[in-house]
């Protein structure tokens, strides 16, 4: 059976964490009664989730989310074999980079060849789904650690190379001043072991929701 650090969270522990939270951490007592009630939403398809990290690493916010409405628009592109069936024109009629059309194409092929859902991942600990996804072709540990928390729902994901995590810990920790990882992971240390909803939490009060989801 896996862990409880490998199960979804329910409502059940959203309610717990929540409670935990609000106990031992200053910001998060006066996020959690503003924010808490709407709960983290579990992405079911993991391929398009993985796709959306690949589009929005090293792109601007605005950048990232026009490229994938381009990819939406195309029947079938955000699905393994529809994206191995665009063609080399239409990703570049959508101005998707070659680069990224590569890495994509990649990523579509493996879940082709090994068909994949949320229960491939069950039996496995967060660094080791982290260690799998990282050996794919342009996913780094962001990406892998957007798939741990939108895809998986695992409860206690620090995203610290979260640019807008990392913004809400400066403005809610540090006066607005420049935290570098090492001060966001001492922040942490209080939301152990649900560091999933309170890096939720940081997102939702500073209305920067990862992989453009606030824009779905």
């Amino acid at each position: 059976m896996p862990g409880i650090s490998n199960k979804p969270l329910s409502a059940d522990d959203w309610a717990v964490a929540c409670k935990h939270l609000a106990r031992k951490d200053r910001v998060m007592r006066r996020l959690v009664p503003l924010y808490a009630r709407e709960m983290l939403r579990r992405e079911a398809d993991g391929f398009a989730l993985l796709m959306r990290s690949v589009v929005w690493q090293q792109l601007s916010e605005t950048s990232a989310r026009q490229l994938w409405k381009r990819l939406m628009a195309v029947p079938g592109a955000t699905t393994p074999k529809g994206l191995l069936a665009l063609s080399d024109e239409a990703a570049k009629a959508m101005r998707l980079p070659q680069r990224k059309l590569g890495y994509l194409r990649d990523l579509a092929a493996w879940f082709v060849q090994e068909p994949k859902d949320a229960l491939s991942w069950v039996h496995m600990d967060d660094d080791a789904v982290i260690e799998q996804l990282m050996a794919q072709r342009g996913l780094a540990r962001w990406g892998a650690e957007m798939f741990l928390l939108f895809h998986l729902g695992r409860p206690n994901v620090l995203a610290i190379d979260d640019a807008a995590l990392l913004q809400g810990i400066s403005d809610h920790y540090f006066s607005g001043e420049a935290v570098s990882r090492s001060d966001a992971r001492e922040v942490a240390q209080a939301w152990q072991p649900w560091a999933s909803v309170a890096a939720w939490l940081i997102w939702r009060s500073q209305n920067a929701m990862p992989l453009g989801q606030d824009a779905d």
